[in-house]
């Protein structure tokens, strides 16, 4: 996972980045498959499963790249609480926002292996949110855009 000089070192935060929110993510889904049922639990706790799954590998990679893996928190403060089936979707979709960000740093490492690993990841987690509420971000994961955007105003050119 060493690429050109301090890549290693960007991938290296990158993984503890991404290992931070599937550990993250993890908990919340194991509220939310506590507190919703039907349909909307099966899908909950197929994406806590997944999630686990990355969770895991990105430990195996820090291991790997002789680092030593965060260990997650007892506690995690959600931004919900989810009491509804419109809580638990809004929680959800926070979650695989907040996943897909996190993996953002790796999808531009010089690493291919990283880079193919985080695109997929925010992928998924960008179709898991659509499939729960169908409205996507401009660009998923990346912070919402605080200044307007330029607007190119017509000049006046004459000629003679």
């Amino acid at each position: 996972m060493r690429g050109a000089s301090g890549s290693g070192a960007r991938a290296d935060q990158g993984l503890g980045a991404a290992l931070a929110a599937e550990h993250a993510a993890v908990y919340a889904y194991g509220v939310l498959g506590a507190r919703t049922t039907g349909r909307l639990r099966v899908a909950m706790t197929t994406a806590y499963n997944a999630h686990r799954a990355h969770r895991d590998r990105l430990r195996t990679m820090v291991i790997a790249a002789g680092g030593t893996p965060a260990e997650p928190k007892a506690v995690y403060e959600l931004p919900v609480t989810p009491s509804s089936p419109a809580q638990a979707v809004e929680l959800a979709v926070l979650v695989e926002r907040g996943v897909t960000g996190a993996y953002l740093e790796l999808a531009a490492s010089a690493d291919t292996t990283l880079r193919e690993m985080a695109a997929l990841v925010m992928q998924e987690c960008t179709t898991r949110s659509y499939s729960l509420r169908p409205e996507i971000e401009a660009f998923p994961g990346m912070p919402p855009r605080t200044a307007p955007e330029p607007t190119a105003t017509p000049t006046a050119t004459t000629s003679q």
